[in-house]
C-alpha cells in the first residue's frame, strides 16, 4: 500500500474540479473534525449514507457551534437490521438531500483537517464511493482512529491472552463521558470527538487505563 503522502499526491493531480483542491492544502494549526455517518446497511459497495455529522475540534475544545449536519435520501433500500441500530425508517429519510447535494458543503466543512472517528475507516469508504465517481479522488485527509488510540492507552502493554474490549460503550465507561445517545450521527460525532479529546490528555500525561483481570481474548470485542 502507498504512503498517503505519495497516495495524495497521486490523488491530487486526478482531482476533475479544480475548486476543491483545498482538500489538499496544510490543515489549520491543531484542528481536526470528528466524523459519524449512519448508513441503510453495512456493505460498501451496495448501501447508502442516511444522515452524516461533523463537528470541529480546536485545541482542546468541542466547537458545537461549528456543527455540520444532514439527512441524506437513499437510493439503496434501509436494511431492517440498520433500522435496528439508528431507528430511521425509509419514510424518515425520504424528504432528505440527495448525497450529491451534501458532499459538497460537508468537503467544505472538513477541509483539509485530520478526520476523528469510531472505526472510521468505514465512513469514510462510504464517502469515497462517492468521491471517487465525482471527483475522480478519496478523502486525502489524515485519520485518527479512536479505537487504537484507546488500545493504546489501555491494552498496549497487556499480556497475551488479555480479554479486549474495544466498544464504543467501554471507551465512553472508561473515560467518565456521558451518554448522549448513541446511533444518531451528531450525537456519535461528539462523543467520538470527546473521547479524542479524552484520550490524548491521557496520552499526553502519561496515564493508562486500568484492565480488570480477564484471561481469555473475546474475538468479538470491536462490534
Amino acid at each position: 500500500m502507498l504512503p498517503r503522502s505519495l497516495k495524495n499526491r497521486w490523488y491530487r493531480s486526478r482531482l476533475k474540479d479544480p475548486a476543491y483542491a483545498f482538500l489538499f492544502e496544510p490543515a489549520p494549526q491543531g484542528e481536526f473534525v470528528a466524523l459519524d455517518c449512519e448508513t441503510t446497511g453495512l456493505d460498501r459497495r451496495r448501501d447508502d449514507i442516511v444522515t452524516v455529522a461533523a463537528v470541529r475540534i480546536r485545541g482542546d475544545r468541542i466547537l458545537t457551534s461549528e456543527r455540520f449536519e444532514a439527512v441524506v435520501r437513499p437510493v439503496a433500500p434501509m436494511n431492517p437490521e440498520a433500522i435496528k441500530v439508528h431507528r430511521l425508517r425509509e419514510r424518515d429519510v425520504a424528504t432528505g438531500r440527495a448525497v450529491a447535494e451534501v458532499l459538497p458543503p460537508l468537503l467544505r466543512f472538513i477541509g483539509a483537517r485530520p478526520l476523528v472517528g469510531y472505526y472510521l475507516e468505514f465512513d469514510a469508504a462510504m464517502i469515497d464511493r462517492y468521491l471517487r465517481s465525482w471527483l475522480g479522488v478519496e478523502l486525502p485527509n489524515a485519520r485518527v482512529e479512536i479505537s487504537e488510540l484507546y488500545y493504546e492507552r489501555k491494552y498496549g502493554d497487556a499480556p497475551p491472552g488479555s480479554h479486549v474490549d474495544l466498544s464504543f460503550a467501554a471507551i465512553m465507561r472508561d473515560l467518565g463521558l456521558p451518554q448522549l445517545g448513541q446511533h444518531d450521527a451528531y450525537a456519535d460525532a461528539v462523543m467520538t470527538a470527546m473521547m479524542f479529546l479524552g484520550l490524548r490528555d491521557l496520552k499526553a500525561r502519561g496515564v493508562r487505563i486500568a484492565r480488570s483481570r480477564y484471561t481469555s481474548v473475546n474475538p468479538h470485542s470491536g462490534g
